[in-house]
């Protein structure tokens, strides 16, 4: 894909979803960075029902450690790994704690050091709650890279540094979510739904799914 073909393409996403974000429910930098570490091998639907009963009586670092463990666990149970989530999560709030004042740091290393925070959460907590221009590449958006012809690269780290590389500069700050609501409804993983898609002209796709 040639870089006219890239900006059309984030051109029309633009013109469809002029404001995207993500899925998940949160209201501080705090809320988000917990329920992204709640999604990994969960979906959003779940996440937020499991949130809206966690904030509602614990929604600062302070107040979970509050809680502890156990009590945690008692609202967050119906996520898959709810163990291992919850042990982070308490880590992950004393440390926020004991070094960071409480709140969310914005720079990524600090972000990766807390437990239960990988490169691909840190970046989420970057764009979404900080409007940095980060990329967070997760299976919708590999494959939606890799398929269109965006971006392809064989790890999640390669599609993410060429998507940084490729992607025009007004559009790096919102490419995320427009990239990972397409792979979510559009260019889904088994059968795309590329008769209804608005970059199928623009799509480098060899098989697409045709109209019925």
């Amino acid at each position: 894909m040639n870089k006219e073909k890239r900006r059309r393409l984030f051109e029309r996403l633009r013109a469809a979803n002029p404001a995207p974000t993500t899925e998940l429910v949160y209201r501080t930098p705090f809320e988000l960075l917990v329920a992204v570490i709640l999604s990994a091998q969960a979906t959003d639907k779940g996440v937020n029902k499991a949130t809206a009963r966690l904030f509602a009586v614990a929604d600062t670092p302070e107040a979970i450690l509050a809680l502890g463990e156990e009590g945690l666990k008692a609202h967050i149970r119906t996520i898959g790994l709810f163990n291992s989530k919850a042990a982070n999560i308490i880590k992950t709030c004393a440390i926020l704690v004991g070094e960071h004042g409480g709140q969310v740091p914005r720079e990524r290393k600090a972000l990766e050091a807390l437990p239960g925070v990988g490169r691909k959460t840190a970046n989420v907590v970057l764009n979404t709650a900080f409007g940095e221009p980060t990329m967070a590449v997760d299976t919708h958006i590999f494959r939606v890279a890799n398929r269109t012809g965006l971006a392809p690269g064989k790890t999640p780290l390669a599609v993410e540094q060429a998507l940084l590389r490729h992607i025009p500069k007004i559009f790096l700050k919102d490419a995320h979510h427009w990239l990972i609501l397409h792979g979510r409804y559009v260019c889904l993983a088994r059968k795309p739904r590329c008769p209804e898609c608005p970059i199928a002209d623009l799509c480098d796709y060899r098989d697409k799914t045709p109209p019925p």
